[in-house]
């Protein structure tokens, strides 16, 4: 299991990456393992902004149905459409290619409210 130190992370096992002033958002490398194999991740096509803490789509596995809730609040830039026909890509690539959707931070002092990546391992028992 791999917990990147360049990352935020919630409680509810989202991770933030900032590149300059775009966070790219996906599920965790523990949230993917708990999921199992991730079959479907429905993200609507209008999605425009996203709420600190408000959910932004849902994460399909073969046993479950999860929200995705959303590490920081700004404008939506991007949205890995590339998931549709590969959703799998998450349970291989967690913190690359499985990225869900990238922020244009609306306030990076959100990022103060996350966990680093300490915390994060201590919060699942890592």
């Amino acid at each position: 299991m791999t917990f990147p130190d360049n990352c935020k992370y919630t409680h509810d096992h989202e991770w933030v990456r900032v590149e300059g002033n775009i966070g790219i958002i996906g599920v965790t490398d523990h949230a993917q393992g708990e999921l199992g194999d991730v079959v479907y991740i429905d993200i609507a096509d209008d999605l425009a902004e996203v709420e600190k803490g408000g959910s932004f789509g849902t994460i399909e596995a073969v046993k479950t149905v999860a929200d995705l809730f959303s590490p920081v609040g700004g404008k939506v830039v991007e949205v890995n459409r590339g998931l549709n026909d590969a959703p799998e890509t998450v349970n291989k690539d967690p913190y690359g290619e499985g990225w869900i959707v990238k922020v244009e931070l609306s306030n990076p002092a959100d990022l103060d409210e996350l966990m680093d990546v300490n915390a994060y391992k201590e919060l699942v028992g890592h």
